[in-house]
């Protein structure tokens, strides 16, 4: 009820998240009860009897009568959309304050202390991926904004968190680059290889090759690619209309797919 205020949410849809294909014969009286005590929660969270008008109760299910702006889940995404549209407009400052913020709701996973049935997880997967997207717009931001070596730090943590995510590998390695740590930036390439090849038995992509060509010439920085044309992809994204071939969007598809959803 809470990842959809203001939406009906029936006794069947709370009973299928609970206990699958086999629930109890009890099943409906044990749903009243959990809103028996999720009510009782509420009341001791606003300080009043207010809960009696946060959910209500209809004859095949209830409804959390919540404003989005009470609802953590509905503020990340209110604010990842406003990131991106500002960061489409060329907003780059203002975009990569509002996306920082938006990230800061994202607190180590969505629902991560919840056992989740298979209604959730699709919530769950929804809010993985737009924090996934928005973390790139935001690193996208950044790296116009010049804040490489804060990025290369940063980068440094989400590569171990992601090691399948190639994206994030090009950013650190253009990040340590940018930031006159050639040194670094070559041995960067050379770990995202070696996992590649480890866990998928492939190379890196050819834009990544290319970057590693341009740093071990010593060209200027200038000529690795724009970051913001070679975007994350995940299984739900949209066209893409960067350098990469349709080869290699297929093959990034399966291994951002696989950063995000395999442990």
């Amino acid at each position: 009820m809470i990842l959809q205020p203001g939406s009906f949410v029936s006794h069947e849809n709370l009973v299928d998240e609970l206990w699958g294909k086999n629930p109890p014969k009890t099943a409906l009286s044990t749903v009243r009860t959990h809103v028996y005590h999720l009510r009782k929660i509420l009341s001791q969270e606003t300080g009043g009897p207010l809960a009696s008008d946060l959910i209500d109760t209809w004859s095949a299910g209830y409804v959390l009568r919540a404003v989005p702006e009470q609802v953590d889940a509905e503020r990340f995404l209110r604010l990842a959309r406003q990131g991106e549209a500002l960061l489409h407009v060329g907003d780059v400052a203002e975009a990569s304050r509002v996306l920082s913020r938006a990230l800061e709701f994202w607190n180590g996973g969505a629902l991560t202390d919840v056992t989740c049935g298979s209604v959730l997880m699709q919530h769950v997967q929804h809010l993985q991926e737009v924090y996934m997207r928005a973390l790139q717009q935001r690193i996208d931001a950044d790296m116009r904004l010049g804040r490489h070596g804060r990025l290369a730090a940063e980068l440094k943590s989400l590569v171990a968190r992601y090691p399948l995510n190639e994206w994030l590998h090009g950013q650190l390695i253009t990040a340590l680059y940018r930031s006159g740590r050639r040194g670094e930036a070559l041995c960067a390439y050379q770990e995202l290889r070696g996992i590649l090849q480890e866990e998928l038995g492939l190379d890196p992509s050819r834009a990544i090759q290319q970057m590693q060509q341009v740093i071990l010439s010593g060209s200027d920085e200038s000529e690795l690619l724009h970051p913001s044309n070679r975007s994350w992809t995940g299984p739900h994204s949209g066209p893409h209309s960067g350098p990469y071939s349709g080869a290699d969007m297929g093959r990034l598809h399966d291994v951002s797919w696989r950063a995000v959803h395999c442990p």
